[in-house]
């Protein structure tokens, strides 16, 4: 039977004092994709956060990858984050460095030191996002759907039991944002746990997951109509 990687049990979501999402119940098994979907304000953004840990979970219970949400201390937030991949919808590489030095930057802040298993690493997570010629060139080189691959491939770095991608194609248009959920479904596929925040509903109808929607301070399942 799958584990659960992420499960909230009455959970209330509040950013900056303001009760966001309420009575909010989730549980995610290992292997599963969720879409989180819900107009701008609705909450996925404050969500996400708690997720990852920027925001506390305040009410209710909690657990992801392993961690205690409610009871998670400020020292717990960098490996639990080791254990989660982030992909965000502006990509935030640095734009000082190059695609390989990129990923090279969050293996050595997360502990790697051996610089052969980086070099492995790297190449490796690059070959999985169809970037592993590119390493040498810099993000403004690279097109919006490329520099999303090296977030993709930058969020596989540290093998996450979970991937929170926030509007991956947010900044895309539609041909590349295809490209993007592809690469996602393979990660997907090869066994990841995904939840990602969207709403370009034309990859929704797509590619075909299991979807929450955000609506009224609530996060509940929808059963998307096939076409």
């Amino acid at each position: 039977m799958e584990s659960s990687v992420l499960k909230l049990q009455n959970a209330s979501i509040f950013q900056g004092g303001h009760l966001i999402l309420s009575n909010t119940n989730l549980d995610i098994k290992e292997g599963e994709f969720y879409y989180l979907i819900g107009k701008t304000g609705s909450g996925k953004s404050s969500l996400m956060k708690t997720l990852y840990g920027d925001l506390p979970l305040e009410k209710g219970e909690g657990t992801i990858v392993g961690f205690d949400l409610k009871n998670l201390k400020v020292s717990e937030i960098p490996y639990l984050r080791r254990k989660i991949g982030i992909v965000f919808q502006d990509f935030k590489l640095l734009d000082d460095r190059s695609v390989y030095k990129n990923l090279e930057f969050v293996l050595r802040a997360t502990g790697w030191k051996d610089n052969e298993s980086i070099d492995n690493k790297i190449n490796e997570v690059l070959d999985k996002v169809e970037m592993k010629t590119q390493g040498y060139k810099m993000p403004h080189q690279l097109s919006g759907g490329e520099q999303q691959r090296v977030a993709i491939a930058r969020a596989l770095l540290n093998d996450p039991e979970l991937i929170l991608a926030d509007e991956p194609t947010g900044n895309l248009d539609p041909s590349t944002s295809v490209e993007v959920m592809k690469v996602l479904e393979e990660i997907h596929q090869s066994g990841k746990t995904i939840l990602m925040a969207t709403h370009d509903y034309s990859v929704i109808l797509k590619f075909n997951h299991k979807t929450l929607k955000c609506d009224n301070g609530e996060i509940f399942e929808v059963i998307q109509k096939t076409v």
